[in-house]
């Protein structure tokens, strides 16, 4: 199934990184509407990649891997050479260290000589000639000399010989440095491989025998103002825009509060204490109920062509919640019994939250055992405009809305935010929950 590209981008970002848009720009902004007319279509950036593209990036992320095992194993036995007798590092250290042991040698013999001729001096007779005693102390002349090149000879080939040690020591260093580096890309290059194969997966995931067809329209509405502790009901309803009945319908619904402004979200971000618990009632279920593992979904049911369902929505933000920003997503998908399934489309609510009154904040309420039975009202979809017609009995009407605007993409934000919320529920893969292949019961 080819999914809705602004959408899948969301998810499938949401599935390996749940934050990528929350940093894309401010959660939310001026609530005004902005006329259509300024609305920017979606770029090519937001095009969901080829099934081609996916298995592309996933042969280039196994080459980067392959060649980054080799260079780990390259790097490996650089270092280990290093024992190695004939390591090309050691021939410079023997040879400067022979050089220095002879200087060694030299200078030794040098100062000898040099202590002979100094003795020698001082052996004269006391009726030495004034030739012996000139010759005696150009002796020591020359000796010193040669003692004195034999010494620096010896401080050069000594620094030779450290500088040799040095070379190879500083060689082993950078060696077990690359295996660090090595390593380290062999990691990245694991995780960009898996980070392909994941985004190829959820790709077949959601591909297959489902083809996109526009069969479904939502819309959410409610308060722009929720009070912490206070329960706030918001109106959602589905619609069959398809040329036919749709067996198998589903709706879903988050809610979050955003981020604080300035606030930096990152991958070790828990956004779980951000979520908004969310309760729902229908006609068909009359009860407040809340969303579970196990029941994740508004299960609609069978709508007819051109047919609406409508549902409440009761948020209720946590009573210590701080005053902020948050938003409500709603989505929906459907199957039919011949095996064929789609997507619907996608709309969100926002709304400010103000703290809780009193000095001691409102407990937030459980779900009640009373009944109530929703009615349909005014619904605000992400764009253009939606003629309905329910099941319930109401009339059909035109609704229009459009998103805040703010100074990026509002969509991908939003989308986000809807992502991260989907993933810290547990539901990764968002809407794309159940899906039965042709001939299958329904």
């Amino acid at each position: 199934m080819k999914i809705r590209r602004i959408l899948a981008t969301a998810v499938a970002a949401a599935v390996t990184t749940p934050v990528v848009f929350l940093s894309a720009a401010p959660a939310f902004a001026d609530t005004k509407p902005s006329p259509a007319s300024t609305q920017k279509p979606a770029s090519d950036e937001d095009e969901m990649p080829s099934l081609e593209e996916l298995r592309a990036a996933v042969a280039l992320a196994q080459k980067g891997y392959d060649e980054a095992v080799l260079a780990v194993a390259k790097a490996e036995a650089d270092f280990k050479a290093f024992g190695d007798a004939d390591h090309p590092t050691r021939g410079p250290i023997a040879e400067a260290k022979t050089a220095a042991d002879a200087a060694l040698t030299a200078k030794v013999a040098a100062d000898e000589a040099l202590a002979e001729a100094e003795e020698a001096v001082t052996e004269l007779p006391a009726d030495a000639t004034e030739e012996q005693k000139t010759a005696a102390a150009a002796a020591v002349t020359a000796a010193k000399k040669v003692a004195d090149e034999a010494a620096a000879a010896k401080t050069a080939a000594d620094a030779t010989y450290e500088q040799a040690r040095e070379a190879r020591e500083d060689a082993r260093v950078a060696a077990a440095r690359a295996v660090s580096i090595a390593q380290k890309a062999k990691e990245t290059a694991a995780e960009k491989l898996d980070e392909a194969k994941e985004e190829l997966a959820f790709f077949e995931e959601i591909d297959g025998e489902c083809e996109e067809e526009p069969s479904l329209d939502i819309a959410v509405s409610g308060p722009k103002t929720l009070t912490a502790g206070q329960p706030a009901v918001f109106s959602l309803r589905v619609t069959n825009t398809s040329g036919g009945t749709l067996d198998a319908v589903n709706a879903f619904a988050h809610a979050i509060r955003a981020p604080e402004p300035g606030e930096v979200i990152d991958e070790h971000t828990d956004l779980t204490d951000r979520i908004i618990p969310v309760e729902w009632s229908s006609a068909d279920n009359l009860e407040w109920t809340s969303f579970t593992e196990e029941f994740e979904s508004i299960e609609v049911g069978k709508l007819a062509k051109g047919a609406s369902y409508d549902v409440k929505l009761r948020l209720t933000v946590p009573a210590d919640a701080p005053a902020g920003e948050g938003a409500a997503y709603v989505y929906s998908e459907y199957e039919n019994n011949d095996g064929t399934c789609g997507m619907g489309d996608y709309a969100d609510a926002d709304f400010a939250i103000l703290a809780a009154k009193g000095d001691k904040p409102t407990p937030t309420p459980t779900p009640s055992e009373t009944t109530a039975t929703p009615t349909p009202a005014p619904t605000v979809s992400t764009g253009g405009s939606t003629t309905t017609t329910t099941q319930l009995g109401g009339s059909s009407r035109t609704v229009n809305g459009t998103l805040a605007a703010t100074g990026a993409n509002e969509n991908l934000t939003r989308l986000g935010l809807a992502a991260a919320t989907a993933v810290a529920l547990g539901a990764g893969a968002m809407v794309v929950t159940r899906r039965r292949k042709a001939g299958s019961d329904a």
